[in-house]
């Protein structure tokens, strides 16, 4: 049973009778109608459309949890709050007693709040619950749930984006379910929904393989022949990573049969899964 605590995931409690709707009216997703043991992706924005934090919300009997980076759980606790003003709502963080854990190609065991990951079921399970309970279950690390996630072309805010630099687009949160372009206003709706209808997006977080077998460090620049194309992200061993990149100048590299390098490694652009649209280089000459 791959059982992994994310040490670095924090939770928040929203509870209180106009949870649903106070949340709902701030975040990318629709969170009202969520059904216990449901979830569902979104992020909380700036006015200017940029990622504040993005995070994963689910329901169970006591109100809504949030499943968060730790290290911005109790800054999103204060957010919150702050936009609170007279709704019937508390808003707690939990991060000193519930955890987070990742379980996949297993039964889910009974150990608190679990879920289908809502980004991509591909990845499995999430349980928020006890700390020290999931950490007496847990079987497998943090490293393997990255490895995991790298080879599924997930982004992660922090290591394949920046917080407050990166709009939802370029992090993949359309293709992840993260944007609810059918829902009411949020803060920084209209940024989000000018770049959805005019196709505007042209920086993705999208996984790459460096054919060495070996990554750059994290924060690496990429290059596109001699252009700046982006940076690297999170890497697994094997070469595995994933990396913010220009998906114009990567095409225009590729097409001119120029190398796309980082840290002096030649590295192959790849496709994640989920995405549902033709990339720009899939008509280019293929590298190596």
């Amino acid at each position: 049973m791959p059982l992994a605590v994310l040490p670095d995931r924090g939770v928040i409690g929203v509870g209180g009778e106009d949870a649903r709707s106070f949340l709902d009216g701030l975040v990318t997703s629709s969170v009202a109608g969520i059904e216990t043991g449901a979830a569902r992706y979104a992020a909380l924005l700036t006015p200017q459309g940029k990622i504040i934090v993005d995070f994963i919300v689910t329901a169970d009997p006591g109100g809504l949890l949030i499943d968060v980076p730790r290290a911005l759980a109790a800054d999103l606790a204060r957010k919150l709050g702050f936009y609170k003003l007279r709704a019937r709502v508390t808003v707690d963080d939990l991060s000193a007693s519930l955890g987070v854990a990742a379980v996949w190609d297993a039964l889910v065991p009974d150990l608190g709040a679990a879920f289908v990951d809502p980004r991509l079921p591909a990845l499995g399970h999430r349980v928020i619950g006890e700390r020290d309970e999931l950490a007496t279950a847990a079987d497998a690390s943090a490293d393997d749930y990255a490895a995991r996630r790298i080879a599924f072309g997930m982004p992660a805010g922090g290591a394949d984006f920046a917080y407050g630099d990166a709009f939802p687009h370029e992090a993949d949160m359309d293709l992840l379910g993260g944007v609810d372009f059918q829902k009411g206003c949020y803060v920084g709706q209209e940024v989000v929904s000018r770049m959805q209808h005019r196709g505007t997006a042209r920086t993705r977080v999208i996984p790459v393989h460096f054919l060495d077998g070996i990554s750059p460090p994290e924060g690496s620049e990429a290059l596109a022949g001699d252009k700046p194309a982006g940076r690297i992200g999170a890497a697994a061993p094997g070469g595995a990573a994933l990396a913010l990149l220009r998906l114009d100048r990567i095409a225009d590299a590729m097409a001119a049969g120029e190398p796309l390098t980082a840290g002096g490694l030649v590295f192959r652009a790849e496709k994640p899964g989920f995405a549902d649209f033709p990339f720009p280089w899939e008509a280019a000459k293929p590298q190596g």
